[in-house]
């Protein structure tokens, strides 16, 4: 049995990018680009005006006959004496004998001459060719994740597709003859399965898009074969039957697919009974099956391979503290995963913990650790907790 940090630098050590792809710039959201991005085009790429109102030569005339309109889109050149301006639209290119425009507001207008009220300053309102960026210059590192905004950003460049790690596919399976479906009546001796919705919408809120759902009864060759097929994924999660119960068949399904064993149990609480192996490129987490269990596992050591195949830089749990409100006790000699409540820095224990129970999460936002050799905690401590339900 190895420590919760020994598992996961283990998970660091087998764990790598997934190859990068090029994907279509309106379907990258969430990913993160596996090159750096240099801008092919200035931005803007010709003077272009800020204002709706009038392009010309800044001076001492401020009486001027207006010679035509540019709008957005429009190519026409003006040959504009110093006497003379063009009606311009936002966005619309400033031509080049002109070199200021004055906003709408700012004049009167009598027929198809204006009268500037206050004259101002040259290049006043007009945006200069490259403002936001010039072109060959870099504009976003490799790592970066995208957004909606730098989607809306790089298609201002005219770009269509972009080069991004892949997302895992991932395939779940849930092991368990007890489970029953949610919207039928509970039949007697079973429970409704929940770690199968849990972890598939645990997923899919942190984009891993990418899930099948498999379910499989409590027998060996049954087991086995559905791992089989669950190796095709990237990513295989098991939730159940990875104990040594009678009816427990993921450890012996998983070496008869001759799945390589990394660690088998974490000195922790809830979720001791943890299994993480590969086969080839594809990584393997057994999840406890009680559900408190399953989702810490997949919260603390699942998720973090996840970032990792990701292409996420930042790959790390990313514990803040908190201080502790009441005493706390460790009696175990394991680290704890034990859930409470963080309000303005201080951290309230949720009274009711236990590996099959799911209350606590569903109130909690903090997941506490309590570190193995920390028999007492008492209020006005540090702790570290990893912040959830918060999106």
């Amino acid at each position: 049995m190895i420590s919760v940090f020994e598992a996961l630098d283990l998970i660091e050590t087998h764990s790598r990018p997934l190859p990068p792809i090029k994907m279509l710039l309106k379907d990258s959201y969430g990913c993160f680009l596996a090159e750096d991005m240099l801008a092919p085009i200035s931005l803007p790429p010709f003077r272009q005006s800020a204002m709706d109102g009038y392009a010309f030569r800044a001076g001492e005339i401020s009486e001027l006959e207006v010679i035509g309109e540019c709008k957005a889109g429009d190519v026409r050149e003006f040959e504009l004496l110093n006497n003379q301006a063009v009606r311009i639209f936002t966005g619309a290119r400033v031509p080049d004998q002109a070199d200021t425009v004055i906003m709408q507001e700012h004049v009167e207008v009598q027929g198809s001459k204006i009268i500037i009220q206050k004259m101002p300053e040259k290049t006043t309102n007009v945006r200069a060719i490259g403002e936001q960026v010039s072109a060959g210059e870099p504009v976003l590192p490799a790592g970066t994740k995208i957004n909606d905004s730098i989607i809306g950003f790089l298609a201002g460049f005219g770009i269509s597709e972009v080069l991004v790690i892949n997302k895992p596919k991932i395939t779940l399976i849930v092991t368990g003859n007890e489970l029953q479906e949610p919207g039928t009546p509970l039949r007697p001796g079973a429970i409704y399965e929940s770690n199968a919705i849990m972890l598939e919408s645990a997923l899919k809120s942190r984009g891993f898009d990418s899930v099948r759902v498999l379910k499989v009864e409590d027998n060996l060759e049954a087991t086995t074969q559905i791992i089989s097929d669950g190796l095709k994924s990237d990513v295989l999660l098991l939730s159940g039957g990875i104990s040594v119960g009678d009816y427990d068949f993921v450890y012996d399904a998983l070496k008869a697919n001759e799945v390589q064993e990394i660690f088998y149990k974490v000195n922790q609480k809830p979720g001791k009974p943890l299994w993480f192996g590969k086969r080839k490129n594809t990584l393997v987490f057994a999840l406890p099956g009680n559900p408190a269990s399953s989702l810490t596992c997949f919260l603390i050591y699942a998720l973090s391979a996840l970032k990792i195949m990701s292409g996420n830089p930042d790959p790390d749990l990313n514990f803040q503290t908190g201080v502790l409100k009441h005493r706390t006790f460790n009696k175990f000699g394991k680290t704890l995963f034990i859930l409470g409540t963080e309000k303005n820095g201080e951290v309230e224990i949720y009274p009711k913990q236990a590996s099959s129970m799911l209350i606590s999460y569903a109130l909690g936002n903090a997941l506490v650790l309590v570190p193995a050799d920390r028999e007492v905690l008492d209020a006005g401590e540090t702790v570290h907790f990893l912040a959830v339900n918060r999106n």
